[in-house]
């Protein structure tokens, strides 16, 4: 049932049955048309559609409310595959799910009940806003405001590098509703067709064109206090469990997209003849795949492990850090060398480790950058920085 190479470690049958279906619609409906429309830029909402009409957008959520109740060991092996065949696919299912982290695991049985359904299986996509344009990787300094005015609230700013912004039917927005620092945050539900948002002319990138990243503009957007997920000032505690989790979203996809690489660069190697036999062949190269597999390999298993402890109830914050770190460099290490067993041929857009090279790259960055990982990881081993407050 695995693609060759690939020996998953599933704990039930269903869990098999999923991913053959995962896979089935990866080879499909994804794979064959991926090139094409990253290049020129589609979003695939009707594969979003697709993934929800199939049950695939809500899988770690309770059944209660229309999730699959899967543990996230399975969730993340989904991830994997569906980053392997577009990475536009796979990233997106792992933000709509961070999306929905904060209704799931704070909001009230009422909202839950209200809104849950919808987000994970009634067609619904989501987009997560924490970042802005002068708080990236600093996200307690956020400056969008949350006033109150009767039983509602106001919100007024602008998030940015916020994927699939503009075509979202929901955003999960931090915004501040008291005083400086991360005390003074507040999470809400924000419908996409609220008064007052919008989204700006996407960002032109180098890789990932098939995905919408936008800023996001919120003018005096009024919602109810309904829609205030947590409690007041909670925010900031809600964004760092949802990034926790994102974390081995982005682990997930990264092994994705760097065991395709890896596939291609064997196949080509296996098909590519100089001096009278296949490239393979070379000594040279043949260590290049062997290190390229060991860490994918490496990767897999440590996001494996973290998602384990998740599923455990155990503390897995420094280790889905260090899986973000270690995967995300590995990808982008393997798709360097992908393109390098291809030759001149993997500069070309002809084959598609040109593209998962560029595609690799942001995944150092998301959610965290490498540098944000290793200061996390740190503080694990030797406590807060000196003077941090």
């Amino acid at each position: 049932m695995p693609e060759p190479g690939v020996e998953r470690q599933l704990p039930t049958d269903e869990a098999q049955d999923l991913l053959r279906l995962v896979r089935d619609i990866a080879q499909r409906e994804i794979a064959p048309r991926a090139a094409e429309d990253e290049e020129a830029g589609r979003f695939p909402r009707e594969i979003f559609k697709l993934l929800s009409e199939s049950g695939l957008l809500g899988l770690p959520y309770d059944a209660e409310f229309g999730g699959g109740e899967q543990p996230y060991e399975v969730y993340l092996q989904v991830l994997e595959e569906l980053a392997a065949a577009r990475l536009t696919v796979g990233l997106g299912v792992s933000v709509h799910s961070l999306s929905c982290h904060a209704l799931a695991n704070f909001g009230t049985k009422q909202q839950r009940t209200e809104h849950l359904p919808d987000m994970l299986g009634g067609g619904l996509l989501g987009a997560y806003c924490l970042s802005e344009p002068a708080s990236g990787s600093d996200a307690a300094s956020l400056r969008t405001k949350a006033v109150r005015e009767g039983d509602d609230w106001v919100l007024t700013g602008t998030k940015a590098w916020i994927t699939h912004g503009g075509v979202a039917d929901f955003y999960t927005v931090l915004a501040r509703t008291g005083g400086e620092g991360a005390h003074g945050i507040t999470a809400f539900l924000v419908p996409g067709d609220a008064a007052g948002l919008s989204a700006a002319v996407p960002e032109k990138k180098m890789g990932m064109k098939g995905s919408p990243t936008a800023q996001i503009h919120l003018d005096g957007v009024r919602v109810s206090g309904a829609r205030r997920l947590g409690d007041e000032g909670q925010g900031f505690q809600i964004a760092l469990s949802a990034l926790d989790s994102g974390r081995l979203g982005i682990a997930a996809c990264a092994v994705g997209v760097a065991q395709a690489a890896l596939d291609a660069a064997v196949e080509y190697a296996k098909g590519r003849a100089q001096f009278g036999r296949p490239i393979a062949d070379f000594q040279g190269l043949r260590f290049m795949l062997a290190d390229m597999a060991t860490q994918i390999e490496a990767g897999r298993a440590l996001y494996l492990s973290a998602a384990r402890l998740r599923d455990a109830g155990r503390p897995f914050s420094k280790q889905a850090a260090m899986a973000k770190l270690l995967c995300t460099d590995a990808a982008m290490k393997v798709t360097t060398d992908a393109v390098q067993v291809l030759g001149g041929y993997g500069y070309t857009a002809d084959f598609p480790v040109e593209r998962m090279m560029r595609e690799a790259k942001v995944l150092q960055i998301v959610e965290g950058t490498n540098q944000i990982q290793r200061m996390v990881i740190a503080r694990h081993l030797a406590g807060p920085e000196r003077g941090r407050q």
